[in-house]
């Protein structure tokens, strides 16, 4: 899967990692997305806590079923998870 690919897909369920981030106690923050929002990520960490992630501030790398890691941008996936599916991301 590609990054644009990954733009286009649901992201609830995915393993994911904050690798960088305004705030800095959200840097290496690792869980599942539980839930989303037009600008926040609700992730749940292993001891089952919840942590929201504001997107437009970080940096996140998505783990995929089959093993590939894709890192995005906060900034590329704000907006309603709906809407997303049908946002246009360039000539890739």
């Amino acid at each position: 899967m590609e990054l644009k690919d990954l733009l286009r897909e649901e992201l609830i369920g995915l393993r994911v990692t904050v690798t960088d981030s305004h705030n800095a106690h959200n840097v290496g923050l690792e869980g599942v997305v539980v839930d989303e929002t037009r600008n926040s990520l609700v992730i749940e960490k292993k001891n089952g806590l919840q942590k929201m992630v504001m997107k437009a501030e970080s940096v996140f790398v998505f783990s995929l079923l089959g093993g590939d890691k894709i890192k995005v941008t906060g900034e590329l996936i704000v907006g309603r998870p709906e809407d997303r599916v049908k946002k246009k991301y360039g000539a890739w």
